[in-house]
Formats: C-alpha cells, sequence, structure tokens
C-alpha cells in the first residue's frame, strides 16, 4: 500500500521543501498558495490541452506555462475521489469517507498557518461533524451534497425518487433562494476570486480548494454559451473521437501505435441513433458548461494576477472521473438540454467520445473512468510546455500540497491515530525529475475493479465478470487481452487486490473476488 510512517514523511517533506524552494529562486515567499481545481464528470479529451475541441483558452494557458500529466488516475467516481484527494489514503467505502482517523489537505494546511478556502461541490457529508467547517476549512460556498439544477439549486431533482432538493450553504448558513440570473458555475468562479481576492491581502499563504459541478448533469447552460456549439457534433460521437484521437497524436500525448477501441458495448452506432439534432444539442450544451467553466477559471487566473499573487501560486486543475454515460429516467428527446425545466444527460455514445481514446468511462475502472487530465503550473518550478509521462494517482494530492506548503503530516489529532498517508509526493515530477513511484495501485467502484503492478493492469468489468490483463505500454488502450496467456500473473495481481479490498473495505470485496 505504499504508506510511510509519519515521523519519516514528516522529515522527508520538510527535506524535499527546502530543496524545491532552493530551485524556485525567483524571489517569492517560501511557501506558495495552492489553488487546486476539481471539475466534475468531465472526460480525458474534453479540453484544449488534451485534443478536444471545446474553446478553453485559460486552461489552454495553463497548460502552456505549465505542465501536462498523461498518467494520473483518480478514483472513477465523485464521492470516492474527492474523500482522496483531501486525505492522500484510498477510500475507505464501509462507512463515512471522512473520518476521525483521517485528516485533510485543509487540516494539515491550516495547521501550517494557510488560511483556507472551498467554492464548489464537497459531497462529503452536509451535517456536523463532516462539513467543510468542521474539516479545516475556514470559509466556503458551495453544494454540500451531489448534482442540482444549475440555475435554481431549490427545484426538486426529478431524477430521484422523492423529488429530493439539494443542499446549497455558505459558512454553515443554508441558501434556499436564488437570483434569477444565478448560475452554480458562476457563483463557484465568482466566490473563489473573492476568496483570493481576501486572502492575498494578507501575509498568510492559501489553499483555496475549487470544486466545480460542471459538466456534471443536468445539461444546463446559458443560450449564449450553448449557440456556440450548436450544431457542431452533427458528425456523431465516433467521427468527434477520431477527431480527438488525431490531435492527441499530433500533440504527443499518447502514442500512435495503440489501437483506438471500437464502439462501447452500451453505445449506439451513430448511423442507427434517432433524433440526431437533439443528439447534438446534448454534447453541445455540454461543451458550453465546460466553456463556461473556462471562463470563470480566467477570472480565478485573473484575481491572482490583480493582486500580485499569481507568481507565488501553485495551481492544479484535474476532473473527478471520466465523462459519465448514466441515463437516469432514460433518453427522452422531449427534455430538452439546456433550459432548467428539463433534467438531461449525455448518454453512454457522447461519453465514449469525451474519453478518448480510452475504453469505458465514469464508474467503470478501465482507462476510460479513471484517467483525468492533470494541469500543473507553478511559476520558476514547473518548466512552461512540459509533458509528464510517469504514473500519479489522487491520493499523492494531499502529500504535495503538504510538502510544498512545509507542512506536517500529524500522527494523531483530537485523541484519534492517524492512519498514514498512502499517496505521494509529486514535486520531484513537478521539477522534471523522477520519483521511485507506487509499485501497486488499486480501485474499486461498484462491482468494478482493477490494481496496476508497473505497465501490468488488471481489469474486473462487471457485466464481463471475469479478470481482463493489459501491458499498458504497448496497450493503454485496453485493446489485447493477455488474462488467458498469463494466468500466473493474473493470479498474484488479483491475490493483491483481494488483500488491499480487505484493508480498505472496498463494496466489491469477496474472499472469492476472481470468481
Amino acid at each position: 500500500m505504499n504508506v510511510r510512517h509519519p515521523l519519516l514523511l514528516a522529515a522527508a517533506i520538510a527535506f524535499a521543501f527546502a530543496v524545491c524552494s532552493a530551485r524556485a529562486a525567483d524571489g517569492r515567499g517560501s511557501r506558495p498558495n495552492i489553488v487546486l481545481i476539481l471539475c466534475d464528470d468531465m472526460g480525458f479529451s474534453d479540453i484544449g490541452p488534451y485534443g478536444g475541441e471545446i474553446d478553453t483558452p485559460h486552461l489552454d494557458r495553463l497548460a502552456a506555462e505549465g505542465l501536462r500529466f498523461t498518467q494520473f488516475y483518480n478514483n472513477a467516481k465523485c464521492t470516492t475521489t474527492r474523500a482522496s484527494l483531501i486525505t492522500g489514503l484510498y477510500p475507505r467505502q464501509n462507512g463515512p469517507l471522512l473520518r476521525d482517523n483521517m485528516v485533510t489537505v485543509a487540516e494539515v494546511l491550516r495547521e501550517g498557518g494557510y488560511r483556507t478556502a472551498l467554492s464548489g461541490k464537497w459531497h462529503l457529508g452536509a451535517t456536523k461533524p463532516r462539513r467543510p467547517s468542521d474539516r479545516g476549512f475556514e470559509r466556503y460556498f458551495g453544494l454540500l451534497d451531489g448534482c442540482s439544477n444549475f440555475f435554481d439549486p431549490s427545484r426538486p431533482d426529478p431524477a430521484f425518487k422523492g423529488r429530493r432538493v439539494r443542499t446549497v450553504a455558505k459558512d454553515d448558513e443554508r441558501i434556499t433562494r436564488f437570483p434569477d440570473d444565478f448560475y452554480m458555475t458562476d457563483a463557484i468562479s465568482d466566490y473563489a476570486a473573492e476568496c483570493i481576492n481576501d486572502f492575498a491581502r494578507k501575509d498568510a499563504p492559501f489553499l483555496l480548494h475549487v470544486c466545480y459541478t460542471a459538466p456534471h448533469y443536468p445539461l444546463h447552460a446559458r443560450p449564449e454559451d450553448i449557440a456556440k456549439y450548436k450544431g457542431k457534433y452533427l458528425k456523431g460521437w465516433k467521427a468527434l473521437r477520431s477527431e480527438r484521437h488525431r490531435r492527441q497524436v499530433e500533440m504527443g500525448l499518447i502514442n500512435s501505435e495503440w489501437e483506438l477501441p471500437g464502439l462501447d458495448p452500451e453505445a449506439t452506432p451513430w448511423e442507427d441513433a434517432p433524433h440526431k439534432e437533439w443528439q447534438d444539442l446534448r454534447m453541445a450544451v455540454y461543451a458550453a458548461m465546460i466553456d463556461r467553466m473556462d471562463q470563470g477559471i480566467g477570472r480565478i487566473l485573473a484575481a491572482l494576477e490583480k493582486t500580485g499573487a499569481a507568481d507565488r501560486t501553485l495551481v492544479m486543475f484535474l476532473s473527478d472521473n471520466g465523462g459519465c454515460a448514466e441515463i437516469p429516467g432514460g433518453e427522452d428527446p422531449k427534455r430538452i438540454p439546456g433550459p432548467k425545466e428539463y433534467y438531461t444527460t449525455c448518454g453512454p455514445g457522447w461519453a465514449w467520445a469525451q474519453n478518448t481514446p480510452f475504453r469505458r468511462y465514469k464508474s467503470w475502472v478501465h482507462e476510460g473512468g479513471i484517467a483525468t487530465p492533470l494541469i500543473v503550473r507553478w511559476p520558476g518550478v514547473v518548466s512552461p510546455g512540459s509533458i509528464c509521462r510517469e504514473v500519479g494517482h489522487i491520493i499523492d494530492v494531499l502529500p504535495t500540497c503538504a510538502e510544498a506548503a512545509g507542512a506536517a503530516y500529524p500522527e494523531n489529532r483530537d485523541g484519534h491515530d492517524v492512519l498514514p498517508v498512502e499517496g505521494q509526493s509529486l514535486l520531484a515530477l513537478f521539477t522534471g525529475e523522477t520519483r521511485p513511484g507506487h509499485e501497486w495501485l488499486y480501485w474499486e467502484w461498484s462491482g468494478n475493479r482493477t490494481v496496476r503492478h508497473g505497465n501490468w493492469k488488471l481489469c474486473w468489468d462487471k457485466k464481463v465478470r471475469r479478470w481482463e490483463l493489459y501491458d499498458l505500454a504497448s496497450d493503454r488502450t485496453e485493446t489485447r487481452d493477455l488474462a488467458a496467456s498469463q494466468p500466473e500473473r493474473v493470479r498474484q495481481m488479483s491475490d493483491r487486490w483481494t488483500a488491499s479490498a480487505r484493508e480498505t473495505g472496498a463494496k466489491g470485496f469477496r474472499e472469492n473476488a476472481g470468481s
């Protein structure tokens, strides 16, 4: 599990931070501000720096001025990714995701003298003791649980029984009424910029966690943003996937020798798909949601520049899982993508394209479900326009932030022994060096499970119901299953997955997990 002893970790953090500070001799303060941006249900290939056609000039700029990872992983699902991101631990799923024997990145950095704020989706608890304010964030605004109506979060959610209303709050005060011009993505961006303007006036460094709900369904976007994309997707999902793949190869992001997988088994061939104008509108609204998010990221970057904080700020951007194929309530062309009155989703065809060049999507643990863009900008530390091909995982974010901040990961907190951190700092990779990395990595969600050992990946698809084995060095798109030819490797790797599942309480765990 790659667990380090807390005292050894603290010593390593102090040493590596000193080295990193020496390399970044640019006149900034000794500890960077950290802006950690997480979007929701966005595919690997959606944004410009990863081959997408969607207009994302501010993310393009971050990539041009920073670093792109090609092998960074999340946990395939909103909640588990968010828990791992802020705790540096694999998710413990047999109970609450946040527990007394865990610490969050906000708690670690706040103990180290940082100001802390969260703007956006939390999804780890709406009541005490699991609100953002209970777990280290001194300020927050946003959605305490899952997806909501973007224009009016007080509207009942028709996709779930009971027509439940989502919880929006600011600093523990519930918000139940919203102005006529409200749009959740803009509200998240504006609050984040407000926090920067406030924090930058103080001497202390700050951690700002920005958690967009875009482009998670329902498909809601402003009309002027939708107009930019309407009609651009009438060629269909296969054509979109081919165009994105070509750009990814041209960028040098992926190996041209990897085979592009065929149509996802849950998707319909485009030529057979009904209501093509409606299908086009679904993807156009999705694109508009990402476009509006990028506009908000531009305002966040502008606030950093206006306050003079940009040159001493580490910015990271990533997604919580792959594009989403879910269709709660089914596919109904009478439900119009875009306005607040309707609740629509993208469906498996567009999700397949969103995760180009990989297989599957959110909730699955093939690469399409767990591979995420990761863009890192840190002036004076990260080389502009660089690409990192080393493997990283969402559990690495907390130790990275702690090392950059010179903050110690505690052995105990509030009378509880704290689980040792399971992630490893990424700072060496930020500076163009290498690190030992993770010998083993593990995933599980909703019956799908996988384990990676070096370039070998063993994967269980809950619909196929057998282990598949891939050599990711030559076949990261997972088109050549080698399980039948290497039964001993399958046995050893499946045993390791079972041991990990037993330790973390993964819901897919069974003593005979390979059966």
